[in-house]
Order: C-alpha cells, then structure tokens, then sequence
C-alpha cells in the first residue's frame, strides 16, 4: 500500500526522504538564456522542482484526440511556469504531450530534452509484472511479483531522475512527461517512497532541497 502520509493541506501528500545527492549539474539541462527572475509564486528560490506527469490517453506511441484535449486541459489550469527545462522520455507521446503544455505555458522558445534513462529498456515485463499483479496494482504488488524488476529498474530509473533535479538552477524547475508505472518507480528509487499508481494525465511534484525529497500531489 502506498505509505504517504496525510497532512492538513487538502489534497496534499507529503513525505521526505534524505537521500545523498551525487552528480554534476548538466548544463544541456537549462537553455542559454533561460531567466529564472519570474518564480513561481510560493516557490523557494533555494530548492528544486520537477512536475513529474504520465502522458494522457494514446493509441501506440501517439496521443488520441481525448489525449490531446486532456493535455490542452491541464495546460489550461494545471501548469505552474516558468519552466527551466522541458524533459521527455522520448517517446512519442511523451513529446507530443510536451509540445502542447509548452505552448499553454508561453514558452515555445524552450526546447525540449530527452532523458532516456527515464523510460524503461524492459517495457515488456511491466506490463507481464503488471498484469499478474492485477488491475490496479502498485509497486508493493508487482515487487511480489517481480522483485528483482521493481529493485533494479527503480534504481535506473531514479538515477535519472536525480540528473534531471541536479541540471536546474537552484529555484529552477522542471516539467517532465512520461509513464506508468516507471514515473512511481522513478520517485522510490529516488526518494525512496511509493506513491499511488498515476492516472493518465496526472502527476506528482518533487522538492528538492540539498538531498530532502519531498513529495506533493499535483493540483
């Protein structure tokens, strides 16, 4: 079950974990001319943030027309810019995704990135660990299914994760799409916590403050 832990702000999840830090900055993370002088309101000028999304509704590797409405949507309400970096995993709809919350957020000037490691080489066994484990079932379920999957793949995929959080600026942050159930494995490998499995089009925020995850719900 997922062990995130209630506060008093409704619809807010929070947890922390302390997790070192390790890496470089990478600079092809932040765009040459790229002003962080307009924050986000309420943001700490001192941390790091990544709106962690799944893409929306898709048929293969392409976003339905539901998707792309879904996508036109959250860009309506859902998006907290100025953004330091755009990430993709890569795929198709993933990109697609992108490229329709990029323009809602006025910022066609930034282009967006490609983090590989955020998108799994052993799609195939999710899906068979996902399906034995049963309709709904999160990453408790499907590491009883396939443990050596869920460890190792979360430690990959949170490794990538860490990259994306240590290429922005302080105070910077980062709009990141890409998928289910290899985004929640990405924040346990990272912070060390389950979430709840991801809703097309939903997502979490990490906080990232000198090695202290925290883990929010996204509005």
């Amino acid at each position: 079950m997922p062990s995130w832990e209630r506060r008093a702000v409704p619809g807010r999840y929070h947890v922390t974990s302390r997790v070192p830090t390790t890496g470089h900055p990478q600079a092809w993370m932040i765009p040459a001319g790229t002003s962080m002088t307009a924050a986000t309101a309420g943001q700490d000028p001192l941390m790091r943030y990544v709106e962690l999304r799944r893409h929306t509704d898709n048929e293969g590797d392409r976003l339905t027309p539901e998707g792309v409405a879904a996508a036109q949507m959250i860009g309506g309400d859902g998006l907290h810019p100025p953004y330091a970096a755009l990430v993709s995993t890569g795929a198709a709809r993933a990109t697609q995704m992108l490229e329709i919350l990029r323009h809602a957020a006025g910022q066609d000037e930034i282009p967006i990135t490609t983090a590989t490691g955020l998108r799994s080489s052993v799609e195939d066994r999710w899906r068979d660990a996902a399906r034995a484990a049963g309709k709904g079932a999160d990453l408790d379920a499907m590491r009883a299914v396939d443990p050596d999957l869920v460890e190792r793949e979360s430690s990959l995929l949170g490794s990538a994760l860490r990259r994306v959080l240590a290429g922005l600026p302080e105070g910077g942050r980062a709009l990141v799409v890409g998928h289910s159930p290899t985004n929640e494995a990405a924040v346990l490998g990272l912070a060390g916590r389950l979430v709840p499995p991801l809703a097309k089009g939903k997502g979490v925020l990490l906080i990232e403050d000198g090695g202290n995850y925290r883990v929010e719900a996204l509005d």
